[in-house]
């Protein structure tokens, strides 16, 4: 029989663990990935969520642990993304007279079009008396999903967060505290560059709606549980959702014959030069999720490219592709475009438009270099590189 774990007297989590899971959607979960749902046992048996269709069986077992299923009187359903909702359908066969609930309109209508199934619909300042406890509803639209809501219970204090302040993590500890926190740190960081960064303005809204709640635990439908460290995690969504950068430079590129290269190494040791933390990353090397956890605090972005067969590099474009679908506020950001080529800078050409058109301030032109850059050349850039800090701290 698989584990229920008590996180508050009567407040269960009854998830699932997906320990083996390398990918979400384009953004690798080197981690693997963790289903949240909560049990509440009070007048009204009620559970939180459910989890990813591959994991019913486990989820079940562990509610199973706690209470008979059938003996479940309410589903509230925060989302409705298949990685939360699948194991829906299941529940609704255990325990048929359930209630189940879900944000109107967006939510109800979802869960009719996956699953056929008829809900309830609750808005912003509805609640719901499940005995004890009193739950409130808050609708988040867009964070991820237009159906996004999270669910308050101020007599535990516990807010169940739905993806806000998530992390794709798998662990066999619940809490914060009782993990190494600069990893979860990091990988709350890539959740939100790779899932919630485009919509910074909705949370902000969000973060809004629920100011002055006495939060004791942030209940998030992945990874760990927030107890210990809630003012940390709350403080670095106010940073991320506002756009906010520190004195960091990320260095992308790709190359043939190592021209390229070399100008991005030069860029990247300017940086450091000028004591700016900054960070090389070579496309052949690295995923382009984990560049968006390097990108999603810093101040500056150079990427780079040669030319090839009249373009930029595939694995240049596929990275700018990615990251201007995560619709980052780039005003904030300095970015530079580099390259070499043989023929025509037609590569790096495309790399500036496309910065340009992701809305970086581009302080100066295209940086680019026929053939293999010499000692002359390389001192440039420094000296640009340079220039570009100290014009930005000025």
């Amino acid at each position: 029989m698989l584990n229920a774990i008590e996180i508050a007297p009567k407040v269960w989590w009854v998830g699932g663990l997906d320990w083996n899971e390398r990918q979400f959607h384009g953004y690798t979960t080197e981690r693997g990935i963790t289903y949240n749902a909560y049990l509440i046992m009070d007048e009204k048996v009620t559970l939180i969520d459910t989890a990813k269709a591959t994991f019913t069986d486990e989820f079940v077992q562990r509610i199973s642990q706690v209470v008979d299923p059938a003996k479940i009187d309410v589903v509230i359903t925060n989302h409705v993304e298949m990685d939360h909702s699948g194991s829906l359908p299941k529940i609704h066969e255990l325990a048929p007279s359930a209630t189940i609930y879900a944000s109107a309109p967006a939510g109800v209508n979802e869960i009719r079009a996956h699953y056929g199934i008829e809900v309830e619909g609750v808005k912003t300042g509805d609640s719901l008396s499940i005995g004890e406890r009193t739950l409130h509803f808050v609708q988040t639209p867009m964070v991820h999903w237009p159906d996004n809501m999270v669910t308050w219970c101020p007599e535990d204090g516990i807010l169940f967060s739905n993806d806000a302040f998530g992390q794709h993590f798998a662990t066999s500890k619940r809490f914060d505290d009782e993990n190494d926190l600069a990893e979860v740190m990091k990988q709350a960081k890539k959740y939100y560059a790779n899932i919630v960064w485009p919509y910074g303005a909705q949370v902000q809204k969000a973060m809004g709606a629920l100011a002055g709640l006495d939060i004791k635990m942030i209940a998030p439908s992945h990874g760990v549980i927030w107890r210990s460290n809630i003012p940390a995690i709350l403080e670095k969504y106010q940073a991320w959702s506002t756009y906010q950068t520190e004195d960091k430079a990320v260095v992308v590129f790709d190359s043939m014959w190592h021209s390229t290269e070399l100008m991005a190494r030069e860029i990247c040791d300017a940086f450091i030069k000028e004591g700016v933390t900054a960070q090389l990353i070579d496309l052949k090397h690295t995923h382009i999720s984990d560049i968006m956890l390097y990108m999603c605090d810093a101040r500056y972005v150079a990427v780079g490219s040669p030319t090839l067969n009249s373009n930029m590099m595939p694995t240049v474009a596929s990275f700018l592709t990615y990251m201007r679908g995560l619709s980052p506020n780039n005003s904030q950001r300095i970015g530079i475009a580099f390259g070499s080529y043989g023929w025509a800078p037609l590569g790096p050409k495309q790399v500036e438009q496309a910065m340009q058109d992701a809305k970086f301030e581009m302080p100066v032109p295209v940086i680019t270099q026929q053939w293999i850059p010499g000692e002359e050349k390389l001192a440039e850039i420094q000296d640009t590189v340079k220039k570009i800090i100290e014009d930005t701290r000025a």
